[in-house]
């Protein structure tokens, strides 16, 4: 099938829940169940998942630890599953294959009973299992009442055996009466991947998707191999526990020998008293003429000698993960090499990694539509991020970064060019920013860098500038000079269309992000002034709030601009402008000069815009209260039901939008500014990497936006 995407419905349905089940042996169906689930938690709102068959009744099932961890997901563990493996063995040998079948219904009918939609995954193949894997997945499937998505292994087959293996699966299909989704190949080399596609274009009653081999898959993580092996983590941040390793080396050799046999990704296993080894990793990690490893394995039940960590804590921490175990060397070494790949929940890379690779090859909007159904106009934080994601990728926008060099921005760059999100380019010192890039293990390989001191767009964009600065007496000098300052290079690369938006503000001010903006970019028509919006998204909406952080003390044709504005900003979101101007009063009651430039503002931005649902003055109970409402102002369209709040001034809405936040868990999203000719946002300094993604993938829509215009 061709993965390209046709236009989404506006009101998606779904329906049926899905039930994923391996044809063969390996890992395929994780990966799927990760995108198939990330569709569903976009269009959805309460999720569930569930497995028929767990292999034990004391660890815990990896792949349910995972989705309720990733997808926040409130049902208790045990109701996520219908029995164990040994449940399911003592019901086979006693001849009750229907009550086994039973016992599996019945409690993914309880589930289903508290959830809209479920994803169901099936039994894992394992050596010597009573069960007829597929034909078990495919009666389970049956009873659930469940749409059956197939995954077969492509892996080192070629055309005609993944042909016939695709055909004697339509048969098993057929024969268990199955209701088909689709059926996706995994792992299919590079080489096969077109040959493969044109052959299954045609007669395929159901869609089938070809997905390509990606190696980074198929290694296992730092983390995967501590979590089996049961390792004591030494030294490492988090993020270097989510490094693929390649392959693993025992170091019994001498340092010089030892170091002609290192490669790139390779965990090291030595015994924990090779303090030379310990040191000759270091400083190889660290070395240009030396690839990185990924890891260090010290055994035996020894860590690193006293002076040897003195030296590591006085290098600020080592740049991959050190490992300790009990085991000697020849058993770790053994154990290692059984260690499969697992996806992670931190393992926010390769999750990355697998969506970017799953997405990019099978059409999800087609499944949806397969799907038909519809969906709820409840909006939930995971449904409003993950349409803001599809809504970027569908036309890519390129937005420039000029803090280059700060971690989050590297580690949000990466997620997004993995997810095919946006084009970004980096502003700042090449050679120090891939540096960076390298020594935090980042696959960035094809980013674009640009340094504002040594680009040749540094006259062009100087003179640009003092065109449009001299009657404020700027001389060539003095803007060429501030082209060498990275907010003002990036904002001249959006203002001569180099790049679509910026982001920045997680090393510098507020005024520093938005000062160039104001002077180059300036504002678009209809709006007098640059105002902010917060997304607030809550746990069953999202709501907007302006402004709570750029105009102090808007006057009233300043606070009815910020209301127009701020509705026109939902609509560009699909949340329906119903506006709130806010005050310590609602109606008529209340006197006073803050209320009553309120109520200048509330006429004002009906003159203007009269086909808009705004009102107030009211209190924010009012607004998004229906019980309130309906003591207050009952004939309200807006009261109870509203879903932008506008501020009376900076205090309030600064102060109120960190009150929801913390008291409520709410996420906001944000600063996001409103009013100006092309997009620049600005973030907090204290942003994650969460929030720097969502603020591009923002930025990236405002800018598809302003295409239009």
């Amino acid at each position: 099938m061709n993965p390209t995407q046709p236009q989404a419905p506006s009101e998606p349905l779904i329906s049926q829940d899905i039930y994923i089940a391996g044809v063969d042996e390996g890992n395929g169906k994780s990966l799927i169940m990760l995108a198939i689930i990330e569709m569903l938690s976009g269009y959805a709102d309460n999720i569930g998942f569930f497995r028929p068959i767990i292999q034990s009744d004391t660890d815990k099932d990896d792949l349910i630890q995972f989705i309720s961890h990733r997808y926040q997901l409130s049902m208790p563990y045990d109701a996520m599953y219908g029995c164990t493996s040994a449940e399911a063995r003592q019901l086979l040998a006693n001849e009750q294959y229907d009550e086994l079948l039973k016992t599996i219904l019945a409690k993914y009918r309880a589930l289903k009973a508290r959830c809209d939609h479920v994803l169901c995954v099936g039994s894992d193949y394992r050596h010597g299992n009573a069960i007829s894997e597929f034909d078990f997945n495919a009666d389970v499937a049956n009873n659930l009442g469940c749409l059956m998505m197939p995954v077969m292994q492509g892996e080192n087959r070629s055309d005609e055996q993944i042909l016939n293996g695709l055909a004697s699966l339509k048969h098993s299909m057929h024969e268990h009466d199955c209701e088909s989704l689709a059926t996706v190949i995994i792992g299919v080399a590079q080489n096969q991947i077109a040959s493969l596609r044109h052959s299954l274009n045609h007669s395929n009653e159901f869609p089938v998707y070809v997905v390509p081999a990606e190696s980074s898959l198929e290694k296992p993580t730092i983390g995967n191999i501590a979590k089996v092996i049961g390792a004591k983590v030494f030294s490492g941040e988090n993020a270097t526990m989510s490094r693929e390793v390649y392959h693993y080396k025992v170091a019994a050799m001498l340092v010089p020998d030892f170091l002609d046999y290192v490669e790139t990704g390779d965990l090291i296993i030595t015994p924990g008293d090779r303090s030379d080894i310990i040191m000759a990793s270091l400083m190889a990690y660290n070395s240009s003429n030396y690839p990185q490893i990924a890891g260090l394995i010290l055994t035996g039940h020894q860590q690193p000698a006293p002076q040897v960590q003195k030296l590591i804590d006085g290098l600020g921490g080592t740049p991959f993960a050190v490992l300790g175990v009990d085991s000697d060397t020849f058993t770790t070494a053994m154990q290692v090499s059984q260690v499969t790949a697992r996806l992670h929940s931190q393992d926010d890379r390769k999750i990355a990694t697998a969506l970017g690779l799953i997405e990019s090859n099978m059409n999800m909007v087609e499944l949806r539509l397969r799907l038909c159904s519809k969906v709820s106009h409840k909006i939930t934080p995971l449904m409003f991020e993950y349409d803001l994601l599809q809504r970027a990728k569908a036309k890519k926008q390129h937005i420039v970064l000029p803090e280059g060099n700060e971690e989050r921005i590297l580690r949000a760059a990466e997620i997004l060019l993995l997810r095919d999100v946006v084009k970004i380019t980096l502003l700042g010192n090449e050679a120090e920013i891939r540096q960076k890039i390298q020594a935090m293990a980042l696959k960035m390989d094809n980013v674009n860098i640009i340094d504002p001191i040594k680009s040749d767009l540094r006259p062009l964009f100087a003179e640009t500038y003092y065109q449009a600065r001299k009657h404020r007496c700027i001389v060539y000098d003095t803007a060429f000079d501030l082209m060498a300052d990275p907010s003002y290079f990036g904002t001249l690369m959006i203002h001569l269309s180099y790049a679509d938006g910026m982001v920045s503000g997680a090393v510098h001010s507020t005024q520093h992000t938005i000062r160039p903006a104001f002077e180059i970019i300036k504002t678009k028509p209809g709006a007098s002034i640059v105002s902010s919006v917060f997304f607030m998204c809550l746990e069953d909406r999202v709501l907007v709030y302006g402004d709570c952080a750029v105009i102090p003390n808007p006057n009233a044709t300043q606070l009815a601009d910020i209301a127009i504005n701020a509705a026109e900003t939902a609509r560009m979101f699909n949340i329906e402008p119903r506006v709130a101007m806010l005050s310590y009063s609602t109606g008529e009651s209340g006197k006073g000069e803050a209320v009553d430039k309120v109520r200048d503002a509330v006429k004002i931005a009906q003159s203007l815009r009269p086909d808009l649902q705004l009102e107030g003055p009211m209190q924010y109970d009012a607004a998004v209260d229906a019980s309130v409402a309906k003591t207050k102002l009952p004939d309200s369209q807006v009261a109870g039901r509203a879903t932008v709040l506008i501020f009376p001034d900076l205090n309030t809405g600064n102060n109120t939008y960190k009150a929801v936040q913390r008291s409520s868990g709410a996420i906001a999203v944000g600063p996001i500014l409103q009013g100006l000719n092309k997009p620049v946002n600005d973030l907090s300094r204290g942003c994650t990497v969460t929030d720097i993604v969502n603020t591009v993938v923002i930025t990236a829509i405002q800018a598809q936006e302003a295409d239009k215009t």
